[in-house]
């Protein structure tokens, strides 16, 4: 994928609001391995996503994984729910490296996972528990409190069940993530924090201690929630948190079970969009009701609208009003067909000379209406040509060929 040059500007906490300056200032985080891919680090923003297919189906998965890293995911994470399945994972990856390339795993490990979690550790670049029901604890009913002895004694519990996984991740130099989940949060973080985005953060903390006792720190967090004021709010609390305890991990984004169709696009843009204006989130993953595949686009429409990612043609219309000379909407799609495969061109259609080129400023090149019949184009902001409108589309191509930036679109399929 094609990417823009490194998007961080780290600043301090505490930088002062400037109304002129446009780029997003990503926070520091340290850079955390994940195979080929490294999380952090100012390295671009990471596309994840989940295959559906049961992981004792080797041929099935290993497809599955194929599928979904050819378009562009560039982690896939695979669940484990028992030891035949953490032991398929060797057949899966092993298909990948034999008959496509290596493509970097995570594995899902809840329930009383240790022996699953180290049988997996072996054929994946990183485990992901979660701090919730990976030392299940059993709710009592009646029970009103946790006393600090309880809390404790579970907590030496979670030590020790976590501490073999820890240590063979850091010396195979492989990673873990920390996912909560705020629907899945453990019973004693419940009745000491309740049902809160605190809950959340104080679950993820506990965890990262220990594995800092242990020396470990190739870490990535998640706090993730189906409500995004939730979401958000864990999110901001965890970096508030993670600074005053000097902490640098980066963060893994997501809304869980934001459904389908529209509205969980538009559920998993508003939660992953903020954060990732603000600053935070080093890599993404939209959780939608659908296959797999129709996440990724989502993903890298999401980046490439904040500047985060370049990995398409960045098409700016209007919306169209009584002065657009031409059916706008039909002249855009005829523009997109035509050069929809020239990743990093920022190409505008406009419907009138009024508003066209001043909204169409920052584009490399602008089709805009220019009287009945006709129509501009234009090169940045400078006019070039004025052509028949039956002409332009046509024309517009000539001009990038012109310019050296045309590819044929055979070229980039191939």
């Amino acid at each position: 994928m094609q990417t823009l040059p490194n998007p961080v500007s780290p600043a301090p906490a505490n930088r002062a609001f400037d109304p002129f300056d446009t780029t997003i200032h990503r926070r520091k985080t340290r850079p955390v391995p994940v195979g080929s891919i490294t999380i952090g680090g100012g390295h671009p923003v990471v596309v994840q996503s989940m295959i559906n297919e049961d992981t004792l189906d080797i041929k099935g998965s290993a497809a599955a994984i194929r599928r979904l890293h050819e378009i562009g995911c560039e982690i896939v994470r695979v669940t484990v729910p028992s030891m035949a399945h953490a032991k398929a994972l060797a057949d899966i990856r092993k298909i990948l490296e034999d008959t496509y390339q290596p493509v970097p795993l995570v594995a899902d490990v809840h329930h009383n996972g240790m022996k699953i979690a180290l049988e997996v550790a072996k054929h994946v670049d990183k485990v992901r528990i979660n701090p919730g029901l990976y030392v299940f604890e059993k709710p009592q009913a009646g029970r009103t409190e946790y006393s600090q002895g309880e809390f404790e004694d579970i907590g030496s519990k979670i030590r020790a069940t976590l501490e073999p996984l820890v240590v063979s991740l850091r010396d195979q130099g492989k990673s873990m993530r920390i996912g909560v989940n705020h629907g899945s949060l453990a019973e004693r973080m419940l009745f000491t924090y309740g049902d809160t985005p605190e809950g959340m953060v104080e679950s993820a903390l506990e965890f990262l201690r220990i594995c800092e006792s242990l020396d470990f720190y190739n870490l990535v967090i998640s706090l993730k929630a189906s409500r995004v004021p939730v979401m958000l709010a864990a999110y901001r609390l965890m970096v508030k948190r993670m600074d005053e305890l000097g902490m640098d991990y980066p963060l893994h984004l997501g809304v869980t079970e934001a459904g389908d169709g529209e509205y969980g696009r538009i559920k998993s843009t508003a939660g992953i969009g903020t954060l990732l204006a603000e600053g935070i989130g080093d890599t993404i993953r939209v959780s939608l009701t659908e296959a797999p595949e129709k996440e990724i686009p989502v993903c890298y429409s999401i980046l490439q609208a904040l500047g985060l990612r370049k990995t398409m043609v960045e098409y700016v219309a209007c919306p169209s009003c009584g002065r657009t000379l031409f059916n706008l909407e039909d002249v855009l799609h005829e523009v997109r067909e035509a050069t929809k495969h020239l990743t990093g061109l920022d190409i505008a259609v406009m419907g009138c000379i009024v508003n066209g080129p001043g909204e169409m400023a920052d584009a490399d090149y602008g089709y805009v209406g220019k009287t009945p019949g006709y129509i501009s184009l234009y090169r940045g902001r400078d006019e070039i040509k004025k052509v028949p409108e039956d002409q332009g589309v046509a024309e517009l191509i000539n001009l990038i060929k012109a310019d050296g930036r045309w590819v044929e679109p055979e070229a980039v399929e191939g």
